[in-house]
């Protein structure tokens, strides 16, 4: 994955701004809700939410994350409303990450694991990897890491709901957001260059591969 692959990636999530802005919604939330009551708390977050998708627009950055991140702070607050509770805010982020990690998961059971079949679209080499072994397996390994991602947001937070903690519940959705993605993108980086590297090597001409073998082996006699 080189750096402009790597830039994708990352604008696909709005950015390091992006993923550190999509924050600020649960941050005002909680106190607002604390303080002036669940109804306020509402209403802030979604003006948090909007006052994101202007600033990037008044910036001319992509705005598919802002709106993404708008409409979800959308779902959570009408949630929030119907419930009559503040901890409903969080109960759409606790269900949306039970069903990804559940996604995630049973693509690498199926031996489709879901890094690759993105990254597979993405560079446009389709599913050519899933002849490799190698690459398999790099993915099943970064596919597996947003399961764990998904799956420890999932566990954690829904104890919390039914614990009733609002103010851990926004703690566990920021400290649990942003930067364990962040762990996971690393770990895909990793998968998709021995992937690539696996299918680089194999589709190498034979007289290549042959002289870099003799080259490692003179390298070691040394």
């Amino acid at each position: 994955m080189d750096e402009e692959s790597k830039q994708t990636v990352l604008e696909q999530l709005g950015g390091l701004t992006g993923l550190v802005s999509s924050t600020l919604p649960v941050v005002v939330f909680v106190p607002a809700n604390s303080m002036f009551g669940l109804a306020v708390g509402i209403w802030s977050a979604l003006a948090v939410a909007l006052g994101v998708l202007v600033w990037r627009l008044l910036r001319h950055n992509p705005i598919q994350p802002a709106i993404s991140g708008f409409f979800g702070v959308g779902i959570c607050a009408f949630i929030a409303y119907r419930t009559g509770d503040a901890k409903g805010y969080f109960l759409f982020g606790i269900y949306t990450s039970l069903l990804y990690g559940a996604v995630f998961l049973v693509s690498m059971l199926a031996r489709w694991p879901l890094v690759g079949v993105a990254w597979g679209y993405l560079n446009g080499n389709g599913t050519t990897w899933r002849s490799h072994r190698r690459s398999v397996h790099s993915y099943d390994i970064a596919t597996f890491a947003w399961a764990l991602v998904f799956g420890a947001r999932y566990l954690v937070q829904s104890e919390l709901y039914d614990a009733d903690q609002t103010g851990w519940l926004a703690v566990a959705r920021i400290g649990m957001g942003w930067p364990l993605t962040g762990v996971a993108l690393l770990v895909t980086v990793w998968a998709v260059r021995r992937a690539d590297r696996a299918i680089e090597e194999v589709n190498e001409p034979t007289d290549d591969r042959s002289t870099r073998r003799d080259v490692g082996q003179a390298d070691r006699g040394a």
